[in-house]
């Protein structure tokens, strides 16, 4: 079954390489979608792919890369729709 999921991350999670540890986990388990950082210090990603593949990603964002302290993850499923090719890494108000 394919899953797309919003997630937010909470914590100290800016300045500690989540979004490119990310990335690096998305293209380990076969999930497309983006992360990038949000203004107010938290990391907003989504996620897309097999329901297994996304569920291990949103688990190693309870965590997160050394150096990172997760204080919430809030994971909103959304409808599934293929829409992308790759993960990528936003900036700014992309």
């Amino acid at each position: 079954m394919k899953l797309r999921v919003m997630v937010t991350i909470r914590g100290r999670v800016q300045g500690v390489g989540f979004r490119y540890q990310c990335a690096e986990e998305a293209a380990l388990h076969n999930v497309s979608g983006w992360v990038k950082n949000l203004p107010d210090d938290s990391v907003r990603g989504c996620f897309e792919g097999e329901e297994e593949d996304v569920l291990d990603l949103v688990q190693w964002c309870r965590k997160g890369p050394r150096g990172a302290w997760v204080e919430e993850l809030k994971v909103e499923e959304r409808e599934y729709t293929g829409e992308f090719s790759g993960f990528s890494i936003r900036h700014g108000g992309e």
